[in-house]
């Protein structure tokens, strides 16, 4: 398949762009393939461990070039240590051993909460918004980062449409929904269009996303995660200050075992575990008011105190719940005072209890 008119004029623009140790960028084997989308292009460059220093001022140049032919498209151009190519780097000279930098804030967001599961299906990217929503109508300033780059349903669930819009200083500028700010990849993509990026790429995509994104001033800032365990968890969870995460899990036995896998991923980055959330836990037969349990019942509470950690809160399984997610208008915002809208607002109420500074005055 030949490389997209974009990507090319790029790859040209690229050949004057100057990597330590002589060539250029674009001949450099540590250069990505090159991601053009409608209104984003994206490029990584892997260089050996310790060369970040030496390579940045290649990104910025390798940026202000690509920028030149995008069309008008957001730039992204990461720069990763992971899996480097050998050869990579400055030739001659053994990779130096770097240390891990610290996990840094982002600008104007006092606290990041990620919310996270072991396994896809369970409604996590569900919880996220509401919570999101609930953790609003408590008073705060809340945004919502879709990190799910594979399968961005942040869009669809608050019923996002047309792409993102940039500032002069080439920042995105979130969109605004039922009061909160929120950043997707998803718009920037047609519907049909796969996001093939290997995982560091889209890791540091990511973190650009994050950081590039004008969130202005937020008490919290929830990250939907992708499901499982990946590149993307695991380098979020070690470049970026967190609050803590939350893991949602349904009473089912192979999700609890997946929601396990992921509580211990946080608890090796050491990045606190607010808590587990079981999700879809009953349903509540809207003739006869008879609760059934289809999954089973408890297995969620009773794996948050094997785990040692809090159990949050359930939430029922309700047809409002799909109902309005497909419409693009979440429960907690459509019909607040439902029962599944309490349960999200009691969940809301444990977090804050779990991280005093969300409450403790606004930005």
């Amino acid at each position: 398949m030949s490389e997209n008119p974009v990507a090319l004029a790029v790859r040209e623009a690229l050949k004057k762009v100057p990597v330590p140790g002589g060539g250029n960028l674009a001949n450099y084997p540590g250069l990505s393939e090159i991601i053009v989308t409608p209104s984003a292009l994206a490029l990584a460059i892997s260089v050996e461990a310790g060369m970040e220093g030496a390579f940045g001022p290649v990104r910025a140049a390798a940026t202000e070039a690509a920028e030149e032919v995008a069309e008008g498209r957001k730039v992204l151009v990461s720069l990763t240590a992971d899996n480097a190519p050998a050869g990579a780097g400055k030739p001659g000279a053994p990779p130096p051993q770097a240390a891990p930098s610290a996990p840094r804030p982002v600008e104007g967001i006092r606290n990041i909460i990620m919310v996270a599961s072991g396994k896809g299906g369970v409604g996590k990217s569900t919880c996220s918004v509401n919570l999101a929503l609930a953790l609003k109508d408590k008073g705060l300033k809340v945004g919502v980062l879709d990190a799910d780059l594979y399968g961005p349903s942040i869009p669809k669930l608050l019923g996002i449409e047309g792409k993102p819009a940039f500032r002069d200083e080439k920042l995105f500028l979130p969109f605004e929904a039922f009061g909160l700010k929120t950043m997707s990849i998803g718009p920037m993509v047609e519907a049909d269009q796969a996001v093939v990026w290997r995982g560091p790429m889209a890791s540091s995509a990511l973190r650009q996303l994050l950081r590039e994104t004008e969130w202005g001033e937020l008490d919290v800032l929830i990250i939907d995660l992708p499901p499982g365990t990946g590149d993307i968890q695991i380098s979020l969870g070690q470049s970026v200050a967190v609050a803590g995460a939350v893991i949602v899990s349904t009473p089912q036995d192979l999700a609890l075992i997946d929601a396990r896998r992921a509580v211990n991923m946080f608890k090796r980055m050491k990045v606190p575990v607010l808590g587990l959330i079981e999700n879809m836990s009953y349903f509540v037969a809207p003739d006869t008011g008879v609760r059934y349990d289809i999954f089973g019942h408890g297995g969620a509470r009773d794996e948050a105190e094997k785990l040692g950690i809090p159990f949050l809160g359930e939430v029922p399984l309700h047809m409002a719940i799909r109902e309005q997610s497909d419409a693009g208008a979440p429960v907690v915002f459509a019909h607040p005072d439902s029962a599944e809208a309490q349960a999200f607002s009691r969940i809301a109420s444990a977090m804050l209890e779990a991280v005093p500074d969300l409450s403790e005055g606004h930005l």
